[in-house]
C-alpha cells in the first residue's frame, strides 16, 4: 500500500494531503493512475479484512467467529472500530484519487458535500463487495497472491 503512494506523492511533489487534493484540480488521479487506484482499493479490502481476504475471521466455519467471543459493550466497540476503518480508508481513497473535496463538474455546491457523496460511494463499494464475493479458502489466496 505504501509503495501505490509513491507515484501521487511524485506528481503532486507533497507529502501534504491539502497539496495532493489541490494537485488534482485539473485532472484526478484516479484517471491518471487508473491502476494505482484500483490496487488501492483491494490493499484497501484486505488492510480493512473484508471479504475477500477475511481469513483470520471466518465466521462461517468457526460458529459465527469472534461473534461468538464478544457480546453486548464489546461487541458493540469491536463493530464500530472495524466500520470506523472502513471510513477511514475510504476518506484516504477520496483524498488520493477523488480529488478530495472537489467536484467533478463545475457547481456551486459547498465542497463537503462532494466529499461526502465520494465517500459514500466508495463505502458502498465495500460494502457490495462483501455482498458479492465470496471468502476465499487459504489454498486458493495462495493461488492468487
Amino acid at each position: 500500500m505504501g509503495l501505490l503512494l509513491v507515484p501521487i506523492v511524485l506528481m503532486s511533489e507533497s507529502f501534504n494531503i491539502t497539496s495532493i487534493v489541490i494537485s488534482q484540480l485539473d485532472i484526478f488521479y484516479f484517471i491518471t493512475f487508473f491502476p494505482f487506484f484500483i490496487l488501492f482499493l483491494i490493499t484497501a479490502l484486505a488492510e480493512t479484512n473484508r471479504v475477500p481476504f477475511d481469513l483470520p475471521e471466518a465466521e462461517s466455519e468457526l460458529v459465527s467467529g469472534y461473534n461468538v467471543e464478544y457480546s453486548s459493550v464489546g461487541f458493540t466497540f469491536f463493530f464500530l472500530a472495524e466500520y470506523s476503518n472502513i471510513i477511514l480508508m475510504s476518506s484516504i481513497i477520496v483524498f488520493l484519487f477523488l480529488g478530495g473535496w472537489f467536484p467533478f463538474f463545475f457547481c456551486y455546491l459547498a465542497g463537503s458535500f462532494y466529499f461526502s457523496i465520494k465517500l459514500l460511494f466508495i463505502m458502498f463499494f465495500f460494502v457490495w463487495v462483501r455482498a458479492t464475493l465470496p471468502r476465499y479458502r487459504y489454498d486458493q489466496l495462495m493461488f492468487l497472491g
